[in-house]
């Protein structure tokens, strides 16, 4: 689902473990996506943010495939969802 959710909704995608953080503090977004296989001391401070926002966070096992559905040709650590 989660991959799915994230190709639908691909206009409000934010790629990338700094503009994620970025976007979160300024209260931009709705919900974050994190890859399984990405360094985890990369995607630990999006989780930790998340966390202490309440924003809700999903796992996906693959970079490479959360990167396709974002509409890239890498993979991504992270991508996160701007709220409307």
């Amino acid at each position: 689902m989660s991959y799915e959710k994230v190709t639908q909704l691909r206009s409000r995608i934010i790629i990338g473990t700094k503009q994620t953080l970025k976007a979160m503090k300024n209260g931009d977004i709705s919900e974050v996506y994190i890859a399984d296989d990405a360094n985890g001391q990369i995607t630990q401070k999006v989780v930790n943010l998340a966390e202490e926002l309440n924003i809700p966070c999903h796992r996906v096992d693959s970079m490479k495939k959360l990167g396709a559905a974002c509409g890239i040709d890498v993979g991504a650590s992270t991508a996160a969802i701007k709220k409307q």
